[in-house]
């Protein structure tokens, strides 16, 4: 699917804390993107806390860890206020949370069929929402602060769980609800046509009220974070292909007919299993079975889902559910990593790790100590969305090399070194000598990074 040693970790201590192939993509050579700017100041503590639980306890254990969050306090009239309001601490629960149940959603202890795309996918959502709720609050705070004129931010009445959370008017329930109300409208549309439950025809069904009833298009080019959550994209419906396929399974699971999909370049194909293939590729009235459920990709001559025939769709790899989450996943890095480095044309995740390795080229301290300018916000969102799939696919050294990189980029050096460590342990043998001299130059980073806070403000040594 997605090696310089950590003191007092030795080669064999490090395979002992990692025990599936990549599925994804790797970001290392991702590029970049245009959008708007943002900002962030969640600290990189919570960050700290979910990763070493995830690498030291059992996905499993997480389900006795059932958090029930507290109401909120109503509004206080009172001028002087904490530095962190109770709705600003309140969404970092709910971060907690969110991550929690995501990890209990993907449990490796559950069986894949059992493992619900629309739940995952809406626990991932939760999360992020949070993360910028929570911004939001620090931010009406410190105006607040700054403005002796500007009247408190109003606080209002909490939620009990992370699934009633209000995410574009409707908690995680009720968008559940949404889906199923999609599939009582496509058993309307049955019903009317007076038809009986031939598969082309429950196909055809879906179809109209997923594209004509209700609105769904897809988003060749991803430019709104909106086509990449779930619940965005079943009130806008702007959906990249792998959501769009997301809805078109589940609504399909409530109607007891199976689909199954598989990544071909850049398209998510899907279809109904069936013993004879070639039925899906048999045109009746213009259009293919294969070609109604998937749409114009498959007729794009510039689209690798042209050349799908009933030959090759047997050699397609079908996708599991957690496959299909980690493709989601895998879209949220690229989209907030390419958002992150706007204003770096061309930066890859990987481009420290390449000037490090180049024998000719003088790498000094300086050289790897200089950031480039990035956006703090969409950095975040692509680690916390690196972190999700690292649960899934914690194997991957490349997933956790991209990961890695991004902590650095986020001045979080000594956590960057310890991923980086454990990459090496796993990456191929060309892959470490890559890392390796970045990984000792880090390593030096960080221990100058402790030194100079230990000095305080004054940045010198103060002889009594």
């Amino acid at each position: 699917m997605v090696r310089v040693s950590l003191p007092g970790l030795c080669h064999q201590q490090m395979i002992m804390m990692m025990a599936v192939p990549t599925k994804v993509t790797p970001l290392g050579n991702c590029g970049r993107c245009n959008d708007v700017v943002g900002h962030g100041r969640f600290s990189s503590d919570y960050r700290k806390g979910k990763m070493n639980h995830a690498m030291a306890t059992p996905i499993g254990n997480a389900a006795a860890k059932i958090t029930r969050l507290p109401f909120l306090p109503l509004a206080s009239s009172a001028v002087a206020k904490p530095r962190n309001s109770s709705r600003a601490n309140f969404y970092k629960e709910v971060l907690e949370s969110a991550r929690d149940k995501f990890t209990m959603a993907i449990s490796f202890q559950s069986k894949d069929k059992d493992i619900s795309l629309a739940k995952a996918l809406h626990y991932v959502a939760a999360e992020d929402e949070a993360y910028l709720a929570y911004n939001r609050e620090i931010d009406a705070f410190a105006l607040q602060n700054e403005r002796s004129d500007t009247s408190p931010p109003h606080d209002a009445q909490g939620f009990e769980a992370v699934e009633n959370m209000p995410m574009d008017g409707k908690n995680m329930n009720e968008w559940l609800l949404e889906i199923d109300a999609i599939a009582k409208e496509v058993e309307a549309e049955l019903v009317s046509r007076d038809i009986g439950c031939h598969l082309a025809e429950v196909l055809e069904a879906v179809n109209k009220v997923l594209f004509e009833s209700r609105g769904f298009k897809r988003s060749h080019v991803v430019v709104d974070s909106k086509c990449l959550y779930l619940h965005s994209v079943l009130s806008s419906g702007s959906a990249s292909a792998i959501l769009l396929s997301v809805i078109y399974i589940e609504v399909c699971r409530r109607l007891n007919l199976t689909i199954v999909g598989s990544r071909v370049g850049d398209e998510f194909l899907i279809w109904p299993p069936t013993g004879n293939p070639e039925e899906l590729f048999k045109v009746t009235s213009g259009r293919s079975l294969f070609g109604i459920v998937n749409g114009k990709c498959v007729d794009d001559p510039r689209s690798k889902a042209s050349d799908i025939n009933s030959s090759s769709l047997l050699g397609l790899e079908i996708a599991t559910n957690r496959d299909i989450i980690g493709i989601a996943l895998a879209n949220l890095i690229r989209f907030y990593w390419k958002r992150a480095s706007k204003t770096n044309y061309g930066l890859m995740l990987t481009s420290p790790l390449r000037s490090a390795h180049k024998s000719e080229e003088k790498f000094s301290k300086d050289n790897c100590s200089v950031m480039p300018l990035l956006r703090p916000q969409e950095l975040r969102l692509a680690i916390m969305a690196s972190e999700r799939l690292l649960i899934l696919q914690p194997h991957s050294w490349a997933l956790r090399r991209d990961y890695g990189m991004m902590l650095y980029y986020n001045s979080e050096y000594e956590a960057a070194v310890q991923e980086l460590s454990i990459c090496m342990a796993f990456a191929p043998e060309e892959e470490s000598e890559v890392l390796e001299p970045f990984v000792e130059k880090l390593h030096l980073m960080r221990l100058e990074k402790t030194w100079k806070s230990s000095l305080g403000q004054k940045g010198r040594l103060t002889v009594t």
